[in-house]
């Protein structure tokens, strides 16, 4: 059994992408059968151009080789990812001329890796299996101007259509997408296994009480681009709340130099931005907030999306402020004791959201257990290999 797995981002990368193919790889390795091999073709780190680490270019293991790419440097503009994914297509060419593969896996946000995969599973005959993190088309419609979307939604629907039909099973990582994919796919086989919690989180000895302070940190980590619309919510929350609240926000992203502009226009010394860490430095930060916070963009698209920051913030035990609408909001208040949900931009709501807040810590056992990154990874690798083996 030969399989291609597909993912622009990958260990040591910091993204939600790079720690879901991560987890994914080493169940598929453990799923495999005896005498199969995973050919794994991904970047060097590239998620933020602030961030710099890097793995070995070409890494061969017992059952699975990795093969990075380094890409040209760029900033996560439109055109500079049109670049650096043609970069990353032809290497992925490269790599896979001379294989044979059972199947292609991909796991894609921004749709293009999922095109990708479905040209090569077309080329060799080979089945598909595509992990959607994002649905493209929407996001592209509801986010960007429309001098933007007139022609790119009509040609990317086009590249969707490409890659769905041609895959033999779609998972999808939020159930909120299940509308969108039902009326434009209706025959297709789908699952919902979403992200999850990883063990570095999961087994971490989180503190079993908040320590008093004169203020209150409110921490984000993560990208800070206009999904998140950290810059139409930030300065005016930490305006309102005064100084009795710091907002400590670490990350990078399309949107960071105009949150940076904001809080130095207003003169917001309650708001501090920091570049990406590490993740046992993440975790860190987390056990010195008080409250975790999370915000995604008022659009019809983000209601779909269930934000895998929701997992590591939720095992912490400590409350959680998010400015989320649609399914993440049913998430929430379904799984996750002690968060206050406001909608989405809303500086008001958000405010008297944080006021609700209880100041302790909430253990969230069942949570953790339920969404393990391992579990859900597991699952993902026996499907992946019941569909290479039926005929």
């Amino acid at each position: 059994m030969r399989i291609l797995f597909l993912t622009y981002y990958f260990d040591p990368d910091l993204s939600a992408g790079s720690f879901r193919a991560t987890a994914l790889t080493r169940a598929l390795a453990d799923a495999l059968p005896l005498g199969g091999h995973i050919d794994i073709v991904t970047t060097q780190p590239n998620r933020y151009h602030t961030y710099k680490s890097k793995g070995l270019g070409v890494e061969h293991n017992k059952n699975y080789s990795i093969y990075r790419v380094q890409l040209p440097s760029h900033k996560n503009g439109f055109l500079d990812q049109a670049r650096t994914f043609r970069h990353y297509a032809n290497y992925v060419r490269k790599v896979t001329t001379d294989n044979n593969y059972d199947i292609v896996v991909a796991t894609s946000s921004r749709l293009m890796t999922a095109v990708l995969a479905s040209f090569i599973a077309r080329k060799q005959k080979a089945k598909l299996y595509l992990d959607i993190r994002d649905i493209f088309v929407d996001t592209l419609a509801d986010v960007f101007p429309r001098y933007i979307t007139f022609l790119a939604v009509p040609a990317f629907s086009t590249l969707e259509k490409y890659a769905v039909r041609r895959a033999s099973h779609v998972n999808l990582v939020s159930p909120g997408f299940k509308s969108y994919f039902d009326a434009r796919y209706p025959n297709k086989s789908y699952s919902y296994l979403t992200n999850g919690i990883d063990a570095e989180f999961a087994k971490h000895s989180w503190p079993s009480e908040m320590i008093e302070s004169e203020s209150k940190v409110i921490f984000y980590g993560g990208n800070i681009g206009d999904c998140q619309g950290l810059h139409l919510i930030l300065p005016g929350l930490a305006q309102i709340l005064g100084p009795s609240y710091k907002f400590r926000i670490i990350g990078d992203g399309g949107r960071r130099s105009n949150l940076e502009a904001i809080v130095a226009q207003h003169g917001l010394l309650n708001i501090e931005i920091l570049p990406p860490v590490k993740r046992d430095q993440l975790i860190k930060e987390y056990e010195n907030a008080d409250i975790l916070f999370l915000h995604l963009n008022n659009s019809l698209a983000l209601q779909k999306v269930l934000p895998s920051k929701l997992f590591e913030y939720a095992t912490t035990g400590k409350p959680i402020l998010a400015g989320v609408a649609g399914y993440a909001s049913e998430f929430i208040k379904a799984h996750i004791e002690n968060a206050a949900v406001f909608h989405p931009c809303s500086v008001v709501e958000g405010y008297d959201a944080a006021k609700t807040l209880e100041m302790d810590i909430t253990p969230r056992l069942d949570f953790v257990k339920t969404f393990s990154r391992s579990s859900i990874s597991n699952k993902l690798a026996s499907s992946i290999i019941s569909i290479v083996k039926e005929k």
